[in-house]
């Protein structure tokens, strides 16, 4: 047995000719190893990179002590009658221009939000609870020492790590970095992937169809959900039904890519060439796989890179990108922690027919009705009509044990914002 056949056939209820979604994601996670090699940019250009450094502050973040609120600093010490206390104010703090001085017993010192807490104090009172009689400062009762200040190291603490290599670097970590005064990263290289159609019924857009031919949508919704990852993207374009210019294909994309996608050639029926070269050039497993759209995929390994074969239906080539290849390609660049499509919950607004024994992603329409989130298809949820993708803003996810399901029965959905 092959080196990914040992890894899949560990799986427990695996079954190539019936496999459940659950199983063949595990199955797929299983083979997979994070690429190597990692390169230094500028924190600017880092947004959407993975982390390949840990991250460990040289400094404090704040550096100071510093009040979180405009106020009065003051000891808190002084805080000790039930009555109001009057302090003599002895000067004052702005955010980057700090107090000279120290604050005695019975004195107090003006401070503004972010300004460092002047030698001597460690207590904010705001000023809206403060009453000034010029240099004369009423406290009220009900303060506590402490209060209202942001200690050094609050956020960060010099030789503490705060972020792991794995990490994927969104506006708030590049802001978090730069908070260290970092200006360089390392960084995890791109993932490159390289992708093709395949099937003499398809023509490129700017050649005129022939009798029998469509245009081939697939590589263009591969390029726009591949560029939402932020992977360098190889289009091989679509490649006829031949067998030498398919092996041809396929040499160039595990040569020049880590993952290689292709578009139609694995259902049952298909050009068994296309098969036969995926044997023969690599270690290659191909699935049955229990869901609707979407049952035919390949999986396997073309010299060093992986290869997802995928159904040819362009619905069915959306729905098995989201829930097998996006999540193997992110664990391929080397994120780390949880990256799956969380599910939400949504009342269903009509009755769906559903069969037990496989998961069904239809396309849905979700939005907010009377205070409650509501679900309904897009209509026809044939794995041919692209339109259903194009009107809907959610999967509406029926799981695998599940049958039909009644109007007001709530159901999962997975959300396309920031995904499709």
């Amino acid at each position: 047995m092959s080196t990914i056949a040992q890894a899949v056939s560990c799986i427990d209820g695996y079954d190539p000719d019936a496999l459940r979604v659950d199983k063949a994601a595990a199955a797929i996670r299983a083979c997979l190893a994070p690429i190597a090699g990692d390169e230094r940019v500028p924190v600017r250009d880092a947004l959407g990179r993975v982390l390949a450094q840990e991250i460990v502050p040289a400094i404090n973040v704040p550096g100071h002590d510093n009040s979180a609120m405009d106020g009065w600093a003051v000891r808190g010490s002084d805080l000790i009658s039930a009555g109001d206390i009057f302090l003599t104010e002895v000067g004052k703090a702005l955010a980057g221009q700090p107090y000279p001085g120290k604050i005695s017993a019975g004195e107090c010192a003006r401070v503004m939000t972010g300004a460092v807490m002047p030698q001597g104090t460690d207590t904010v009172v705001v000023q809206e609870v403060c009453r000034a009689e010029g240099q004369r400062i009423a406290i009220p009762p009900g303060q506590k020492a402490g209060q209202n200040v942001r200690a050094a190291g609050e956020d960060l603490k010099a030789g503490v790590p705060v972020l792991k290599a794995g990490k994927l670097l969104r506006p708030a970590e590049l802001g978090l970095i730069a908070s260290l005064g970092i200006g360089e990263v390392s960084v995890r290289r791109k993932l490159r992937v390289a992708f093709f159609s395949t099937g003499d019924e398809l023509t490129s857009i700017g050649s005129p169809l022939k009798e029998g031919q469509v245009y081939d949508s697939n590589r263009y919704t591969l390029h726009g959900m591949l560029a939402r990852l932020g992977v360098e993207i190889l289009d091989l374009g679509v490649v006829r039904d031949d067998p030498a210019l398919l092996e041809a294909a396929f040499r160039k994309a595990s040569a020049s890519a880590d993952a290689v996608i292709t578009t139609g050639g694995v259902s049952v029926g298909e050009a068994d060439f296309v098969k036969q070269l995926m044997e023969k050039l690599g270690e290659v497993l191909f699935w049955k796989i229990a869901m609707r759209p979407g049952r035919p995929m390949a999986f396997g390994k073309i010299g060093n890179a992986m290869l997802f074969g995928l159904p040819g239906n362009p619905v069915a080539v959306m729905v098995t990108f989201h829930q097998f290849v996006r999540d193997a390609l992110l664990a391929l660049s080397g994120r780390t922690g949880s990256f799956e499509i969380p599910l939400l919950s949504a009342a269903s607004s009509q009755d769906i027919r559903k069969v037990p024994g496989r998961t069904e992603y239809q396309r849905g329409v979700v939005s907010r009705e009377g205070g409650a989130w509501r679900v309904r298809t897009t209509g026809q949820q044939g794995s041919g009509v692209l339109r259903s993708m194009s009107e809907a803003n959610c999967f509406i996810v029926l799981e695998h044990e599940r049958g039909a399901v009644k109007t007001g029965e709530p159901v999962q959905v997975q959300l396309f914002e920031g995904l499709l």
